[in-house]
């Protein structure tokens, strides 16, 4: 093994470390470069980024809230950043990116979906709602109202998708008992725990819609 002073210039010539000479390398880079060195098949993170050219931008019709918006987009961007990044749609919230918390739930063809999860390219010409597409004009909708009286929000990071899916809930016709809104909700998470105040909401509101039926 040779061991510069300088750990900027550190080399290893060997992976056969004694216990001793890997404690010295490892007070002199702080732990950083042994774990690459002493692993095999490990790519540093500059190797390991494709080096292949970056996939054409695509044009893209979204239809959001009844207006048609021409979009030039990477062909890896998801809905969401669509919305949020060039739309400046920023009602629906990025959480998990992962598609289990629900904050990102926007209306797709009236049914609910995590934008997170799905690409713009592949939407194109669906008609998409979003929490602004809701209200017509000052005028609340129901479910908004009724997430006010309830109190059905604390800190509000997952309402807009809370109200997206609980409108969703609503037309699907699975707002006709606690149990059953809970159910059919249990794809949003409310971190703030609030959960009580948003079934109430959602069954203020099928009620005022007329939408209560079983199932």
């Amino acid at each position: 093994m040779e061991m510069s002073a300088n750990s900027k210039n550190l080399t290893i010539t060997s992976s056969d470390l004694t216990r001793r000479e890997l404690l010295a390398v490892t007070a002199v880079t702080g732990g950083a470069l042994i774990g690459v060195q002493l692993m095999p098949g490990v790519i540093p993170p500059a190797a390991a980024q494709s080096t292949g050219p970056a996939p054409a931008p695509l044009n893209v019709m979204l239809r959001v809230n009844g207006t048609e918006h021409r979009l030039t987009l990477d062909a890896r961007t998801t809905l969401l950043d669509a919305l949020r990044e060039h739309l400046h749609l920023t009602g629906s919230k990025k959480g998990c990116g992962l598609g289990q918390c629900g904050a990102c739930t926007v209306l797709m063809d009236g049914k609910r979906v995590k934008s997170c999860l799905s690409l713009a390219a592949l939407v194109e010409g669906r008609e998409i709602t979003t929490i602004e597409g809701l209200a017509q004009g000052d005028q609340l909708h129901p479910l908004q109202s009724a997430f006010i009286e309830r109190d059905a929000f604390q800190c509000g990071y997952c309402t807009s998708g809370q109200i997206m899916a609980g409108v969703a809930c609503i037309a699907e016709g699975h707002a006709g008992s606690p149990q059953d809104i809970r159910d059919w909700m249990s794809g949003n998470l409310c971190r703030c725990g609030a959960y009580d105040h948003i079934v109430a909401a959602i069954q203020d509101a099928a009620r005022a819609t007329g939408s209560v039926r079983g199932g």
